[in-house]
C-alpha cells in the first residue's frame, strides 16, 4: 500500500428533500460529516449495517445521486478536486464502478457485446477474449445471454464490463452476495489483484469475513458517519485493538467469534 492518496472525502453530507403531507417538505440526512481516505495499492473495506450510508457514499463519489439529493463537503481525486465535470470524464475510465445488482446487465444483449462496449473497435475482439480468460470464463460464453449464466458468472461479467485498463479507483458495491464459494474466491482474488497492480479499491460489503481476508484497512459506518478506520490486523482476538464499541460489537458477533455479544454493545444505543 502506497502513502499516495487516490480519493479523499472530507465532511461529506448527503441530504434529501421529500414531500410529506401534501406540499410540506422534510429534509432527511442519511450521511452527515463523513470522512474517508483511500490510498493507492490498497483494498479499503467499508462495512456497516443496512442504511448506514455505504452505497450512498459510492454514489456521491461517482456523481450518480438522485436529483433531489443535496450534497456538501469536499472530494479530491489524485490531489485535485473531484468536480461534477471531472467525475463524468473519469467515470468508466480511471474510476470504475462494479454495481451491486447483476440487473445492470442488458438481458437482451449477449454478454460478449456488453463487454465490448466502450472498447476501441480495432482491439475490441482481442480485449474481449483476454477479459473472458482473465475472469475465468469460456470463450463461448460471449454468445450467451445473462439469463443463461450463473450468478457467479454474471458477477465476473460485471467486472469485465466495468473495469478497464488503466483504472486507478475501483468501487465495488456488494460484489459477493449469493454466490458459491469458488466464485466468491475468484471475485475476492480479482479485487485484491486490482490493488496489487496499484489501484485503490473501495469494497462496500456486509460480508465482514470476506472483506477482512483481502483488505488492508477497514472503515466502519454507522448512521452516516465513519466511526472508525483501522488496519485489518486490528480485527483479531476479542477486538482489543478496536476503539469504538460498535466496531467491537460487529467483530464479536461474527460466527467465528461464536456470535458473542459483550457489554459494550449497550453503549451503541
Amino acid at each position: 500500500m502506497s502513502s499516495k492518496s487516490v480519493l479523499s472525502v472530507k465532511n461529506l453530507s448527503v441530504s434529501f428533500s421529500q414531500y410529506v403531507k401534501g406540499l410540506k417538505q422534510k429534509i432527511i440526512t442519511p450521511i452527515g460529516c463523513l470522512n474517508i481516505d483511500l490510498k493507492a495499492g490498497e483494498v479499503h473495506a467499508v462495512i456497516g449495517a443496512s442504511g448506514s450510508g455505504k452505497s450512498l457514499l459510492a454514489h456521491a463519489v461517482l456523481g450518480i445521486l438522485p436529483s433531489n439529493a443535496i450534497c456538501s463537503g469536499t472530494m479530491d481525486y489524485m490531489g485535485e478536486p473531484l468536480t461534477e465535470k471531472r467525475i463524468k470524464q473519469l467515470r468508466g475510465k480511471e474510476i470504475a464502478f462494479i454495481p451491486q445488482s447483476v440487473n445492470y446487465l442488458d438481458p437482451l444483449m449477449k454478454v460478449g457485446k456488453q463487454i465490448k462496449i466502450g472498447l476501441p473497435k480495432e482491439s475490441a475482439s482481442k480485449t474481449e477474449a483476454q477479459l473472458l480468460q482473465q475472469y475465468g470464463l469460456k470463450q463461448g460464453d460471449k454468445e450467451r445471454y445473462p439469463f443463461e449464466l450463473s450468478g457467479g458468472m454474471l458477477r465476473r461479467i460485471l467486472f469485465a464490463t466495468s473495469v478497464r485498463e488503466g483504472v486507478k479507483l475501483v468501487i465495488a458495491d456488494e460484489p459477493t452476495p449469493g454466490i458459491h464459494p469458488e466464485a466468491l474466491s475468484a471475485i475476492l482474488n480479482q479485487l485484491r489483484a486490482f490493488a496489487d497492480e496499484g489501484a485503490s479499491v473501495m469494497l462496500i460489503t456486509h460480508d465482514i469475513v470476506s472483506a477482512l481476508s483481502i483488505s488492508d484497512r477497514v472503515t466502519v459506518l454507522r448512521e452516516g458517519e465513519a466511526i472508525e478506520t483501522v488496519d485489518v490486523d486490528c480485527f483479531h482476538g476479542k477486538g482489543e485493538k478496536l476503539s469504538h464499541p460498535y466496531t467491537k460489537a460487529l467483530w464479536r458477533s461474527l460466527p467465528t467469534n461464536e456470535f458473542t455479544l459483550y457489554q459494550e454493545v449497550k453503549l451503541c444505543h
